[in-house]
């Protein structure tokens, strides 16, 4: 059981949450608005959901890399990873993957149902599209004749799935609408989620040549990768700003909804320490650093918009 659980890798549950919990209570906050409800078992369903689509992709990660050699070449986690080290076979892998896309696709469905039944018929069969395609690319980063991932697209997968997809497709499920402001928050957790990403191959860089493993990050060279990770981290407190801005919070006398902004100080602190990292294998512990810092920011949203007020 315990191998089952390092390969489920905890650690990137926060990241994955993030989406969900800033598109569910800007929800929650333009409902207030309106006087209309909010209902918390959407949330919850949503949680699920996401977590199931989580611990899919780890599983699919662990899989395609164990099974194409990739792990063998990284010094750093080849042990750790449980298809690589030989604690889970890769038949018991690929089984796990299937559970958990039955799983997940159960778990996709009762949240529609609960979300768009009766009265949204075409919006269940839309979003029921989105979920298999959720599935689909959690598994296909790494499994597959041509995973995208191998192919440098695991940026953009990631930027669309965690970001707008995951902030804009949670707050449709409680408003049942689109408004293109929605696109500026889901942007920045699409980027910061993003950075997690690039954190991993640029700390990968070596490795991954050697597997063909083409990505984004290797396809820049570690100092492109480093300005590109200097991007990603700085743009979502500026787009989450021109959310307020849009929103006219300038304007009004409550400034709450600002106390995500503290956030300025400690992704200026750790923009810093990784741009002094000299070896690639010292990136790792900054991974969960950006992962935590992404959940809080929505987090902080929520508490911003909705319980300060």
């Amino acid at each position: 059981m315990l191998d089952w659980i390092k390969a489920a890798r905890l650690r990137t549950l926060p990241l994955s949450l993030s989406g969900i919990v800033m598109g569910a209570f800007i929800a929650k906050w333009r409902l207030g608005l309106q006087g209309a409800d909010w209902d918390w078992k959407i949330f919850a369903l949503a949680i699920l959901v996401t977590l199931l689509y989580q611990v899919l992709s780890n599983f699919a990660n662990d899989y395609g890399d164990g099974v194409k050699g990739t792990d063998t070449h990284r010094t750093h986690t080849a042990e750790n990873r449980a298809v690589a080290s030989g604690k889970i076979s890769p038949k018991q892998m690929k089984n796990a993957m299937l559970l958990f896309s039955f799983l997940s696709l159960v778990a996709t469905l009762a949240l529609l149902y609960l979300a768009f039944f009766p009265d949204f018929i075409y919006e269940f069969l839309i979003f029921t599209g989105l979920g298999l395609a959720c599935i689909l690319a959690a598994i296909g980063y790494t499994v597959g004749k041509k995973p995208y991932g191998y192919m440098g697209l695991g940026d953009i997968m990631v930027f669309i799935f965690f970001g707008l997809v995951s902030v804009c497709g949670s707050y449709f499920l409680f408003t049942k609408s689109f408004s293109w402001d929605i696109l500026l928050p889901a942007s920045a957790i699409g980027l910061m989620s993003t950075a997690v990403l690039n954190l991993n191959n640029m700390r990968d860089m070596e490795s991954d040549k050697i597997s063909g493993k083409n990505t984004l990050a290797l396809r820049l060279g570690f100092r492109g990768a480093m300005v590109y990770q200097m991007l990603l981290m700085q743009l979502p407190l500026v787009l989450i700003l021109i959310f307020l801005g849009v929103n006219q919070f300038f304007q009004t006398q409550n400034y709450y909804a600002f106390i995500v902004m503290i956030l300025f100080f400690p992704l200026t602190k750790l923009r810093r320490s990784i741009l002094q990292t000299k070896k690639q294998k010292d990136l790792d512990p900054f991974l969960k650093q950006v992962g935590i810092i992404t959940l809080m920011m929505a987090v902080l949203m929520a508490f911003g918009l909705n319980f300060f007020n």
